[in-house]
Protein backbone atom coordinates (compact mmCIF):
# COMPACT_ATOMS: atom_id res chain seq x y z
CA UNK A 1 0.00 0.00 0.00
CA UNK A 2 2.78 2.46 0.88
CA UNK A 3 4.40 1.97 -2.56
CA UNK A 4 1.31 2.79 -4.17
CA UNK A 5 0.70 6.18 -2.21
CA UNK A 6 4.69 6.84 -3.59
CA UNK A 7 3.71 6.41 -7.15
CA UNK A 8 3.79 9.58 -9.18
CA UNK A 9 0.71 8.66 -11.00
CA UNK A 10 -1.13 7.74 -7.82
CA UNK A 11 0.46 11.47 -6.08
CA UNK A 12 -0.82 13.21 -9.50
CA UNK A 13 -4.45 11.67 -8.87
CA UNK A 14 -5.09 11.86 -5.95
CA UNK A 15 -3.35 15.69 -5.94
CA UNK A 16 -5.77 16.42 -8.30
CA UNK A 17 -8.56 15.01 -6.77
CA UNK A 18 -8.41 16.39 -3.06
CA UNK A 19 -8.02 19.88 -4.74
CA UNK A 20 -10.90 20.07 -7.01
CA UNK A 21 -12.58 18.46 -3.81
CA UNK A 22 -11.51 21.64 -1.78
CA UNK A 23 -12.64 24.14 -4.70
CA UNK A 24 -16.00 22.63 -4.68
CA UNK A 25 -16.38 22.34 -1.00
CA UNK A 26 -15.52 25.40 -0.33
CA UNK A 27 -17.78 27.40 -2.73
CA UNK A 28 -20.83 25.16 -1.70
CA UNK A 29 -20.35 27.30 2.08
CA UNK A 30 -19.91 30.25 0.02
CA UNK A 31 -16.17 30.39 1.07
CA UNK A 32 -13.10 31.44 -0.48
CA UNK A 33 -11.34 28.23 -2.35
CA UNK A 34 -8.33 29.28 -1.27
CA UNK A 35 -9.43 28.77 2.48
CA UNK A 36 -11.00 25.07 1.64
CA UNK A 37 -7.83 23.84 -0.77
CA UNK A 38 -4.75 25.07 2.17
CA UNK A 39 -7.29 23.38 4.63
CA UNK A 40 -7.33 20.05 2.53
CA UNK A 41 -3.76 20.46 2.18
CA UNK A 42 -3.20 20.88 5.52
CA UNK A 43 -5.64 17.64 6.20
CA UNK A 44 -3.80 15.11 3.68
CA UNK A 45 -0.25 16.78 4.34
CA UNK A 46 2.09 15.69 6.87
CA UNK A 47 0.52 17.88 9.97
CA UNK A 48 -2.78 15.20 10.21
CA UNK A 49 -3.01 12.22 7.83
CA UNK A 50 0.35 12.40 6.04
CA UNK A 51 -1.00 11.16 2.94
CA UNK A 52 0.85 12.99 0.72
CA UNK A 53 4.23 14.84 1.21
CA UNK A 54 5.81 18.04 -0.72
CA UNK A 55 7.57 16.32 -3.18
CA UNK A 56 9.58 17.94 -6.00
CA UNK A 57 6.46 16.57 -8.24
CA UNK A 58 4.32 18.36 -5.79
CA UNK A 59 6.13 21.48 -6.20
CA UNK A 60 5.82 21.16 -9.67
CA UNK A 61 2.77 20.98 -9.96
CA UNK A 62 2.21 23.72 -7.73
CA UNK A 63 4.35 26.14 -9.16
CA UNK A 64 2.09 25.12 -12.71
CA UNK A 65 -0.84 26.48 -10.87
CA UNK A 66 0.72 29.72 -9.99
CA UNK A 67 1.81 30.11 -13.82
CA UNK A 68 -1.62 29.47 -14.76
CA UNK A 69 -3.20 31.76 -12.20
CA UNK A 70 -1.27 34.97 -12.68
CA UNK A 71 -1.33 34.58 -16.63
CA UNK A 72 -5.33 35.01 -15.97
CA UNK A 73 -4.94 37.82 -13.68
CA UNK A 74 -2.43 39.78 -16.05
CA UNK A 75 -5.66 39.02 -19.12
CA UNK A 76 -7.66 41.53 -16.55
CA UNK A 77 -5.39 44.25 -16.02
CA UNK A 78 -3.36 46.87 -18.68
CA UNK A 79 -0.01 47.99 -18.54
CA UNK A 80 -0.97 51.56 -17.32
CA UNK A 81 -2.54 50.59 -14.55
CA UNK A 82 1.16 48.46 -13.16
CA UNK A 83 3.03 51.52 -14.22
CA UNK A 84 1.57 54.22 -11.99
CA UNK A 85 4.18 56.25 -9.43
CA UNK A 86 1.32 55.96 -6.24
CA UNK A 87 1.82 51.89 -6.66
CA UNK A 88 5.79 51.94 -6.82
CA UNK A 89 5.33 53.80 -3.28
CA UNK A 90 2.80 51.42 -2.08
CA UNK A 91 4.96 48.72 -2.67
CA UNK A 92 8.18 50.60 -1.11
CA UNK A 93 6.66 50.98 1.60
CA UNK A 94 5.29 47.38 1.63
CA UNK A 95 8.93 46.69 1.61
CA UNK A 96 10.56 48.70 4.02
CA UNK A 97 8.75 48.84 6.78
CA UNK A 98 8.15 44.94 7.41
CA UNK A 99 11.95 44.38 7.10
CA UNK A 100 12.52 46.74 9.58
CA UNK A 101 10.11 45.38 11.66
CA UNK A 102 11.16 41.50 10.57
CA UNK A 103 14.62 42.59 11.60
CA UNK A 104 13.86 43.90 15.03
CA UNK A 105 11.44 41.23 16.17
CA UNK A 106 14.38 38.68 15.08
CA UNK A 107 16.64 40.82 17.60
CA UNK A 108 14.14 41.17 20.18
CA UNK A 109 14.27 37.11 20.39
CA UNK A 110 18.10 37.18 20.12
CA UNK A 111 18.10 35.60 16.54
CA UNK A 112 22.24 36.10 15.20
CA UNK A 113 22.19 38.46 12.42
CA UNK A 114 22.34 36.23 9.38
CA UNK A 115 19.36 34.48 10.89
CA UNK A 116 17.77 37.88 11.81
CA UNK A 117 18.24 38.97 8.07
CA UNK A 118 16.37 36.20 6.46
CA UNK A 119 13.31 36.30 8.67
CA UNK A 120 13.15 39.63 7.63
CA UNK A 121 13.46 39.08 4.16
CA UNK A 122 10.89 36.71 4.25
CA UNK A 123 8.16 39.27 6.30
CA UNK A 124 8.61 42.02 2.71
CA UNK A 125 6.95 39.34 0.56
CA UNK A 126 3.62 39.62 -1.08
CA UNK A 127 2.17 36.89 -2.82
CA UNK A 128 0.20 38.15 -5.38
CA UNK A 129 -1.54 34.95 -6.16
CA UNK A 130 -3.76 34.73 -3.12
CA UNK A 131 -4.62 37.66 -3.28
CA UNK A 132 -5.77 38.01 -7.00
CA UNK A 133 -7.79 34.47 -6.85
CA UNK A 134 -9.62 35.86 -3.70
CA UNK A 135 -10.60 39.64 -6.09
CA UNK A 136 -11.13 37.30 -8.86
CA UNK A 137 -13.84 34.40 -7.08
CA UNK A 138 -15.70 37.92 -5.62
CA UNK A 139 -15.30 39.79 -9.15
CA UNK A 140 -13.41 42.68 -8.29
CA UNK A 141 -10.42 42.77 -10.06
CA UNK A 142 -11.50 45.52 -12.52
CA UNK A 143 -11.69 48.50 -9.54
CA UNK A 144 -9.14 50.80 -8.37
CA UNK A 145 -8.44 49.08 -5.41
CA UNK A 146 -7.94 45.62 -6.63
CA UNK A 147 -5.33 47.94 -9.50
CA UNK A 148 -3.51 48.99 -6.98
CA UNK A 149 -3.19 45.77 -4.91
CA UNK A 150 -1.87 44.09 -8.47
CA UNK A 151 0.37 46.75 -9.09
CA UNK A 152 2.10 47.42 -6.34
CA UNK A 153 2.51 43.39 -5.40
CA UNK A 154 4.33 42.79 -9.14
CA UNK A 155 6.58 45.61 -8.00
CA UNK A 156 7.27 44.24 -4.62
CA UNK A 157 8.19 41.23 -6.12
CA UNK A 158 11.23 42.54 -8.04
CA UNK A 159 11.76 44.80 -4.39
CA UNK A 160 11.51 41.59 -2.83
CA UNK A 161 13.99 40.03 -5.36
CA UNK A 162 16.69 42.68 -4.77
CA UNK A 163 16.45 42.55 -0.72
CA UNK A 164 16.81 38.82 -1.11
CA UNK A 165 20.10 39.60 -3.20
CA UNK A 166 21.18 42.37 -0.72
CA UNK A 167 20.51 39.96 2.07
CA UNK A 168 22.19 36.99 1.11
CA UNK A 169 24.86 39.45 0.05
CA UNK A 170 25.43 41.12 3.23
CA UNK A 171 25.20 37.74 5.28
CA UNK A 172 27.58 36.10 3.06
CA UNK A 173 29.74 38.87 2.29
CA UNK A 174 29.37 39.27 -1.15
CA UNK A 175 27.58 42.35 -1.50
CA UNK A 176 28.25 44.55 -3.67
CA UNK A 177 25.87 47.83 -5.16
CA UNK A 178 26.79 47.18 -8.59
CA UNK A 179 25.39 43.20 -8.28
CA UNK A 180 22.13 45.02 -6.45
CA UNK A 181 21.69 47.35 -9.47
CA UNK A 182 22.38 44.60 -12.18
CA UNK A 183 19.37 42.83 -10.47
CA UNK A 184 17.43 45.49 -10.47
CA UNK A 185 17.68 46.44 -13.71
CA UNK A 186 17.47 43.35 -15.41
CA UNK A 187 13.94 43.03 -13.68
CA UNK A 188 12.95 46.02 -14.89
CA UNK A 189 14.33 45.74 -18.50
CA UNK A 190 12.56 42.13 -18.38
CA UNK A 191 9.31 43.81 -17.85
CA UNK A 192 9.58 47.06 -20.21
CA UNK A 193 10.73 44.73 -23.09
CA UNK A 194 8.18 42.10 -22.24
CA UNK A 195 5.40 44.46 -22.07
CA UNK A 196 6.60 46.27 -25.77
CA UNK A 197 7.23 42.46 -27.63
CA UNK A 198 3.67 41.56 -26.12
CA UNK A 199 1.76 44.57 -27.17
CA UNK A 200 3.30 45.28 -30.53
CA UNK A 201 4.96 42.01 -31.64
CA UNK A 202 2.89 39.05 -30.10
CA UNK A 203 -0.46 40.40 -29.84
CA UNK A 204 -0.69 41.43 -34.01
CA UNK A 205 1.01 38.08 -35.07
CA UNK A 206 -2.15 36.64 -33.08
CA UNK A 207 -4.51 38.41 -34.69
CA UNK A 208 -2.94 37.38 -38.28
CA UNK A 209 -2.89 33.89 -37.05
CA UNK A 210 -6.95 34.18 -35.93
CA UNK A 211 -7.41 35.25 -39.60
CA UNK A 212 -5.71 32.24 -41.56
CA UNK A 213 -7.53 29.38 -42.88
CA UNK A 214 -5.71 27.41 -40.45
CA UNK A 215 -7.55 28.48 -37.03
CA UNK A 216 -10.70 28.05 -39.02
CA UNK A 217 -10.40 24.50 -39.43
CA UNK A 218 -8.72 24.11 -35.61
CA UNK A 219 -10.25 27.01 -33.45
CA UNK A 220 -7.88 25.90 -30.84
CA UNK A 221 -5.03 27.22 -32.30
CA UNK A 222 -4.65 30.97 -31.10
CA UNK A 223 -5.53 29.56 -27.62
CA UNK A 224 -2.33 26.98 -27.54
CA UNK A 225 -0.17 29.62 -29.03
CA UNK A 226 -1.34 31.77 -26.34
CA UNK A 227 -0.29 29.57 -23.42
CA UNK A 228 2.87 28.98 -25.18
CA UNK A 229 3.48 32.52 -25.07
CA UNK A 230 2.97 32.26 -21.19
CA UNK A 231 5.14 29.53 -20.72
CA UNK A 232 8.27 31.64 -22.82
CA UNK A 233 7.58 35.13 -20.74
CA UNK A 234 7.96 32.22 -17.74
CA UNK A 235 10.93 31.02 -18.84
CA UNK A 236 12.54 33.71 -19.89
CA UNK A 237 11.72 35.46 -16.23
CA UNK A 238 13.49 32.34 -14.35
CA UNK A 239 16.46 32.62 -16.69
CA UNK A 240 16.93 36.71 -14.98
CA UNK A 241 16.30 35.47 -11.72
CA UNK A 242 12.76 36.51 -11.75
CA UNK A 243 9.69 34.60 -10.70
CA UNK A 244 7.65 32.71 -13.84
CA UNK A 245 4.89 34.47 -12.50
CA UNK A 246 5.88 37.74 -13.26
CA UNK A 247 6.61 36.70 -16.57
CA UNK A 248 2.97 35.33 -17.29
CA UNK A 249 1.65 38.17 -15.61
CA UNK A 250 2.99 40.16 -18.23
CA UNK A 251 2.00 37.77 -20.75
CA UNK A 252 -1.47 37.63 -19.99
CA UNK A 253 -1.33 42.01 -19.84
CA UNK A 254 -0.26 41.97 -23.32
CA UNK A 255 -2.79 39.66 -24.52
CA UNK A 256 -5.75 40.24 -22.39
CA UNK A 257 -9.21 41.87 -24.13
CA UNK A 258 -8.47 40.35 -27.53
CA UNK A 259 -11.37 39.41 -29.29
CA UNK A 260 -10.64 37.24 -32.08
CA UNK A 261 -12.99 35.98 -35.16
CA UNK A 262 -12.30 32.56 -35.50
CA UNK A 263 -10.22 31.37 -32.32
CA UNK A 264 -11.45 30.18 -28.93
CA UNK A 265 -11.80 32.81 -26.29
CA UNK A 266 -8.33 32.88 -24.85
CA UNK A 267 -9.64 33.75 -21.26
CA UNK A 268 -12.44 31.48 -20.54
CA UNK A 269 -9.77 28.60 -21.73
CA UNK A 270 -6.86 29.97 -19.53
CA UNK A 271 -9.80 29.96 -16.53
CA UNK A 272 -10.29 26.33 -17.13
CA UNK A 273 -6.61 25.70 -16.43
CA UNK A 274 -6.38 28.07 -13.54
CA UNK A 275 -9.42 26.00 -11.58
CA UNK A 276 -7.43 22.89 -11.91
CA UNK A 277 -4.06 23.86 -11.41
CA UNK A 278 -4.52 26.73 -9.22
CA UNK A 279 -6.17 24.28 -6.92
CA UNK A 280 -3.16 22.71 -6.65
CA UNK A 281 -0.86 24.99 -5.68
CA UNK A 282 -3.11 26.07 -3.07
CA UNK A 283 -3.27 22.85 -1.65
CA UNK A 284 0.54 22.69 -1.79
CA UNK A 285 0.76 25.50 0.94
CA UNK A 286 -0.90 23.41 3.40
CA UNK A 287 1.08 20.33 2.33
CA UNK A 288 3.96 22.17 2.79
CA UNK A 289 3.27 23.13 6.69
CA UNK A 290 4.04 20.61 9.34
CA UNK A 291 3.22 21.53 12.71
CA UNK A 292 4.55 18.79 14.32
CA UNK A 293 7.64 20.11 14.09
CA UNK A 294 6.70 22.99 16.21
CA UNK A 295 7.42 23.35 19.93
CA UNK A 296 5.82 24.82 22.53
CA UNK A 297 8.51 27.75 23.29
CA UNK A 298 8.51 28.98 19.71
CA UNK A 299 4.60 29.60 19.79
CA UNK A 300 5.21 32.86 20.64
CA UNK A 301 7.74 33.48 18.01
CA UNK A 302 5.28 32.29 15.47
CA UNK A 303 2.23 34.57 17.48
CA UNK A 304 4.05 37.86 17.50
CA UNK A 305 5.70 37.23 14.28
CA UNK A 306 2.24 36.82 12.26
CA UNK A 307 1.11 39.97 13.96
CA UNK A 308 4.06 42.08 12.67
CA UNK A 309 3.31 40.20 9.36
CA UNK A 310 0.15 41.80 9.47
CA UNK A 311 0.36 45.00 11.05
CA UNK A 312 3.88 45.93 8.88
CA UNK A 313 2.00 45.20 5.58
CA UNK A 314 -1.16 47.42 6.91
CA UNK A 315 0.70 50.23 7.94
CA UNK A 316 3.45 50.36 5.39
CA UNK A 317 1.48 50.04 2.05
CA UNK A 318 -2.17 50.56 4.02
CA UNK A 319 -0.34 53.98 5.64
CA UNK A 320 0.97 54.81 2.03
CA UNK A 321 -2.10 54.50 0.19
CA UNK A 322 -3.83 56.43 2.47
CA UNK A 323 -1.01 59.15 2.23
CA UNK A 324 -1.69 58.78 -1.66
CA UNK A 325 -5.27 59.84 -1.08
CA UNK A 326 -6.97 56.42 -1.01
CA UNK A 327 -10.19 56.18 1.30
CA UNK A 328 -9.56 54.34 4.78
CA UNK A 329 -11.71 51.47 4.64
CA UNK A 330 -9.47 51.36 0.64
CA UNK A 331 -6.20 51.43 2.17
CA UNK A 332 -7.18 48.87 4.54
CA UNK A 333 -8.04 46.41 1.89
CA UNK A 334 -5.02 47.06 0.15
CA UNK A 335 -2.74 46.71 3.45
CA UNK A 336 -3.99 43.50 4.16
CA UNK A 337 -4.38 42.48 0.25
CA UNK A 338 -0.54 43.06 0.44
CA UNK A 339 -0.52 40.94 3.58
CA UNK A 340 -0.21 37.37 2.34
CA UNK A 341 3.08 35.96 2.20
CA UNK A 342 2.50 32.61 0.62
CA UNK A 343 4.74 30.89 -1.52
CA UNK A 344 7.57 33.84 -1.46
CA UNK A 345 8.23 34.02 2.17
CA UNK A 346 8.64 30.33 2.37
CA UNK A 347 11.01 30.15 -0.36
CA UNK A 348 12.76 32.81 1.45
CA UNK A 349 12.52 30.54 4.20
CA UNK A 350 14.29 27.81 2.59
CA UNK A 351 16.82 29.00 1.49
CA UNK A 352 17.83 30.16 4.84
CA UNK A 353 17.59 26.67 6.12
CA UNK A 354 19.71 25.33 3.16
CA UNK A 355 22.08 27.97 3.95
CA UNK A 356 22.05 27.15 7.56
CA UNK A 357 21.40 30.30 8.99
CA UNK A 358 18.00 29.10 10.19
CA UNK A 359 17.09 26.12 12.17
CA UNK A 360 13.85 23.92 11.42
CA UNK A 361 12.42 25.87 14.22
CA UNK A 362 12.26 29.08 12.54
CA UNK A 363 11.84 27.65 9.08
CA UNK A 364 8.47 25.95 10.49
CA UNK A 365 7.79 29.20 11.86
CA UNK A 366 8.33 30.90 8.78
CA UNK A 367 5.88 28.68 7.05
CA UNK A 368 3.42 28.67 9.43
CA UNK A 369 3.08 32.51 9.64
CA UNK A 370 2.98 32.27 6.01
CA UNK A 371 0.30 29.98 5.73
CA UNK A 372 -1.69 31.98 8.49
CA UNK A 373 -1.24 35.82 6.90
CA UNK A 374 -2.75 33.15 3.73
CA UNK A 375 -5.56 31.59 5.48
CA UNK A 376 -6.61 35.22 7.26
CA UNK A 377 -6.30 37.90 4.54
CA UNK A 378 -8.94 36.10 2.31
CA UNK A 379 -11.13 36.65 5.17
CA UNK A 380 -10.60 40.11 6.01
CA UNK A 381 -10.78 41.17 2.12
CA UNK A 382 -13.75 39.27 1.81
CA UNK A 383 -14.95 41.47 4.88
CA UNK A 384 -13.80 44.58 3.74
CA UNK A 385 -14.79 44.03 -0.05
CA UNK A 386 -18.39 43.30 0.88
CA UNK A 387 -19.11 46.63 2.84
CA UNK A 388 -17.64 48.50 0.02
CA UNK A 389 -19.52 49.66 -3.11
CA UNK A 390 -18.87 47.41 -6.21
Amino acid sequence: MSEILHLIEFQMSFLLFIALAGYLAASRINQSAVIGEILVGLLVGPSVLGLITYTDFVSSLAHLGAVFLLFVVGMEFRFEDIAKPRYFLIAAAGVVLPWGMGFGTAALFSFPFGGSMFIATALTATSIAITANVLKEMGRLDTEVARAIIGAAVIDDVLGLLVLAVSNGLVTGSFSLLSAGAIFGKAVLFLVIGAVVGLYGIRPLLRVIDGTAFTRRYPEVTFIFATMIAFLYGMAAELLGLSSIVGAFIAGASLGGMRLRHGKDLHQGAEYLQVIFASVFFVSLGILADVRALQAHVLVFLAVLTLVAFASKLIGSGGMALLTRSTLRDSAIIGFGMSPRGEVAMIVALIGLDSGLIDQQVFVSIILMSLLTTIAAPFLLRRLMSSRPA
